[in-house]
């Protein structure tokens, strides 16, 4: 038995720049191979220590683990971090694809500074998934290739991507866990969602699990533009390819998110993903 690892990679990102990503391998027999769940905010994605983030954790090293004593399967995770700031994090999870962003307008001139530094770039951050840390990922660890057994996953700004990732890459990706996504109808033009949404839909198509919270403030915002993001997918998505939880009472927050991925992780292990 080979025990479990959390191994850290340092890949380049941009000419400048690189992005740190952990990869936690369960224990396993020699020889053994596992799906795999890349992840937004890899700072996070681990419980807390002195190198994971402070907003909380997703606690994934200990969903796998129950996950493994539920159904016998196991996957390999890879958070991807943010390491830079909150403009930048919006910049890399942030595509164009969908259509031109649309930022709220501005209370103050700090804010009007830092909105014109919004260089939306999720279609770089997500081509850095594809070609610099899978390849990197499956070259290191027993991972088991092909679109079956990858899936992606993310929170907020995380989520768009997450959304992004899964419609566009639906030849990569078997399954997408949208979590508390940036309202879409927000940042975009509803004309342009609908329109994205409408030519990304393929013979085969992901499985998206939706999920948003409703406390008051932000995750009640959001909540409300999930609803319209589902109404829209429900139009022209595979509706036996949806999954759509919302808890009502549940913050904008990892704790929440936690809770949730242990339910798209069991989906994602046991399902049938070749629909």
């Amino acid at each position: 038995m080979i025990n479990e690892t959390l191994t850290t990679l340092t890949l380049p990102y941009t000419d400048q720049s690189s992005k740190t990503v952990r990869v936690f391998v369960p224990a396993h027999e020699e020889g053994e191979t596992f799906p795999v769940v890349y992840m937004t905010d890899g700072q996070n994605v681990f419980e807390l220590d002195k190198n994971t983030g402070q907003l909380g954790s997703w606690y994934t090293r200990e969903a796998i683990r129950a996950e493994k004593e539920r159904s016998g399967k196991a996957a390999i995770i890879v958070g991807i971090h943010n390491d830079e700031g909150p403009m930048e994090r919006s910049c890399d999870l942030t595509p164009k694809a969908i259509g031109t962003p649309q930022l709220p307008p501005a209370p103050n001139e700090e804010i009007i500074k830092m909105q014109n530094l919004f260089q939306p770039r999720g279609e770089f951050f997500g081509d850095f998934v594809i070609h610099t840390v899978m390849p990197a990922v499956e070259a290191q660890f027993p991972v088991r290739t092909g679109r079956e057994s990858t899936a992606f996953c993310g929170s907020s700004s995380g989520g768009l991507e997450a959304l992004y990732m899964a419609l566009y890459h639906a030849d990569i990706f078997c399954a997408s866990g949208v979590f508390s996504p940036v309202p879409v109808y927000l940042m975009y033009h509803k004309e342009e969602v609908d329109r994205w949404i409408g030519s990304s839909i393929q013979t085969i198509m992901p499985f998206l699990y939706l999920y948003v919270g409703g406390e008051p403030g932000i995750e009640q915002d959001f909540a409300a533009g999930m609803h319209l993001l589902h109404t829209s997918l429900q139009e022209c998505y595979p509706q036996k390819q949806i999954k759509l939880v919302v808890k009502p009472d549940a913050p904008h927050h990892e704790s929440a998110w936690a809770t949730v991925f242990e339910d798209f992780l069991h989906i994602f292990l046991t399902a049938d993903k070749n629909n």
